[in-house]
């Protein structure tokens, strides 16, 4: 039986190789990380079973294959796998749930903390403003409201470590229970309460049909006290058009993004990611030395525990 990874990039592959093979699967590795969908389609066709990033798998993907039984995603978020298609075509999907915990939610408190104290372009700082504030509106926590959008595992952790920062901690997710949030002592609101109260809002859903452009131009009006925007969840949640308007018009105090539109950036959001008032990083929230190999392990057990019919926890269909 035939293993396949799709989008090359790690470091190493050595717990994928070692395991895979001790279990009698031959490994191929595609040796791009990005690349047309149609060879990748092509390299995979006799896959039993494949370890995704990025690639596409919709209906014409697995329209070419030809013994595929399961597709695993490194990572939380899963919007380039297609469920449904997969589930007609009897395929298996998971992604990998609450690997990186710790690693996305300090990478988003550091974003947010860089952003409250004017970290944006701290060369410039240096040179042309030593030892005075780069901005009048360096701002303090302690009397401020942070809202978080999505409060499952990542939203959850980012909670608990923001909480201290902050007067109160409010948030909104509707799949979530009430029970939910009352262990987090966290206070349920619907989303444009949070967009109307919140100083400090946080990203932590998955991107999906209902979350593409939550973030939008008649959300960001809503905002009335000049909130700090931070995302670690996908770049796609947020119209990058209205944010560039809302930071321009100072609708929003500054933004921390660490996932974009278009990944990686391209000509088209130069003047986004090159704004006064915004921290970029790319797209490495979800890493650390520890959560790196945790999501390479936990991937390739879940495909492998498919493929010898066992359950899978992270199993999304």
């Amino acid at each position: 039986m035939e293993i396949v990874i799709l989008d090359s990039g790690y470091r190493s592959y050595s717990i994928e190789k070692e395991l895979f093979e001790k279990n009698g699967f031959r490994l191929k590795i595609h040796s791009d990380y990005k690349g047309d969908s149609f060879e990748k389609r092509d390299f995979a066709k006799n896959a039993d079973g494949i370890l995704v990033r990025h690639t596409p798998i919709d209906e014409v993907f697995l329209s070419g294959m030809k013994n595929l039984k399961a597709v695993v995603r490194y990572g939380v978020g899963y919007d380039n796998i297609d469920v449904e298609a997969c589930t007609r075509h009897g395929v298996k999907v998971a992604n990998v749930q609450g690997y990186a915990n710790h690693a996305v939610s300090d990478h988003a408190v550091a974003l947010m903390l860089s952003c409250t104290r004017a970290m944006w372009h701290t060369g410039l700082q240096l040179s042309e403003k030593f030892a005075t504030p780069p901005v009048p509106d360096v701002i303090e926590l302690h009397d401020k409201i942070v809202g978080i959008i999505g409060i499952g595992r990542i939203g959850s952790m980012f909670s608990k470590k923001a909480a201290p920062f902050f007067h109160q901690v409010i948030a909104c997710d509707p799949y979530k229970p009430d029970s939910h949030f009352n262990e987090l002592s966290v206070q349920r609101v619907e989303l444009d309460e949070l967009l109307e109260r919140s100083d400090v809002i946080s990203i932590h859903c998955n991107l999906t049909k209902e979350t593409g452009h939550l973030l939008n131009r008649e959300k960001f009006s809503v905002m009335t006290k000049r909130p700090i925007i931070i995302n670690t969840s996908r770049g796609e949640v947020i119209s990058e058009e209205a944010l560039l308007d809302a930071l321009n018009s100072g609708k929003i105090h500054s933004a921390g993004l660490d996932v974009f539109e278009d990944e990686p950036i391209t000509v088209r959001q130069r003047e986004l990611v090159n704004h006064p008032r915004i921290i970029c990083t790319g797209h490495y929230a979800w890493y650390s030395d520890k959560s790196m190999l945790e999501l390479q392990r936990r991937a390739a057990n879940n495909l492998l525990n498919f493929l010898k019919g066992n359950e899978v926890d992270d199993c999304l269909n």
